[in-house]
């Protein structure tokens, strides 16, 4: 069985457990945070991920948490809170570290922060083929809403 990781203290904004440390994104992380994302099937040609990473460093940067073991990038999550409601994006767990609570542990992370700064309510999108998203993101206490996601690009990541 898969050993779980769990809450060994916290300090300087890192949280470490059984060897695993989440804190906040920094720029050198961006290569391997990329790399991640790719191995997860998150990026899209429409979506340049270093402008994604570089619009959220704009705004609340410190709520983009990535996860390190043994040295090397295993998950990550982008969160975020708007006034009205939190949102949740590009939460990443690298397969060879799956199943082993580092997704639960991630999402309570940016929960508890979001929460610190009165989020109500979190949001997230899911593609509907990801299932095994949509599953882990159920039993961790969301339920799909009855609304429809609608979207408009109003810059292009093509642009220079």
């Amino acid at each position: 069985m898969a050993k779980s990781f769990k809450q060994e203290g916290q300090a300087n904004g890192s949280l470490t457990h059984e060897g695993l440390t989440v804190r906040r994104f920094e720029p050198a992380d961006e290569q391997a945070v990329v790399s991640l994302w790719k191995q997860c099937d998150l990026t899209r040609p429409w979506n340049d991920p270093c402008k994604d990473i570089a619009r959220k460093l704009g705004v609340q940067g410190d709520m983009f948490l990535v996860a390190f073991l043994s040295g090397q990038v295993v998950g990550s999550v982008m969160a975020g809170y708007d006034g009205h409601r939190g949102w949740i994006n590009y939460l990443a767990v690298a397969p060879d570290y799956r199943h082993r609570g580092l997704g639960r542990r991630l999402m309570a992370e940016a929960e508890r922060r979001l929460l610190a700064l009165g989020c109500p309510k979190i949001n997230l999108q899911v593609r509907l083929a990801n299932q095994k998203a949509i599953e882990f993101y159920r039993h961790i206490g969301y339920a799909q809403d009855d609304v429809v996601s609608l979207g408009k690009r109003i810059i292009p990541d093509d642009d220079p």
